[in-house]
């Protein structure tokens, strides 16, 4: 795939695909956890469940352009706290 740095699907993993998603040929594994889980607004679908952040049924950080996703997010938080 045409920048594989930013595509990955690891189908040996035992969990192969985490999430219940239609298309596995899409599912990116590179973030296999997401580094958005310390924003507030980190822009996914996520809900609070009692207290704690549950990502459940977001797909944003395994979806084929997850990876810009998340470095514009990191990069819009970066941003914001040099101010």
């Amino acid at each position: 795939m045409e920048n594989s740095y930013r595509f990955y699907r690891n189908t040996a993993c035992e969990y192969f695909p985490c999430h219940k998603v239609k298309d596995e040929e899409n599912f990116n594994c590179m973030f296999c956890y997401c580094p958005l889980y310390f924003l507030e607004e980190c822009g996914g679908n996520y809900f609070d469940n009692y207290g704690i952040k549950d990502c459940t049924n977001c797909l944003i950080p395994h979806s084929p352009k997850g990876y810009d996703y998340i470095n514009e997010k990191i990069m819009e938080e970066n941003r914001k706290r040099k101010k």
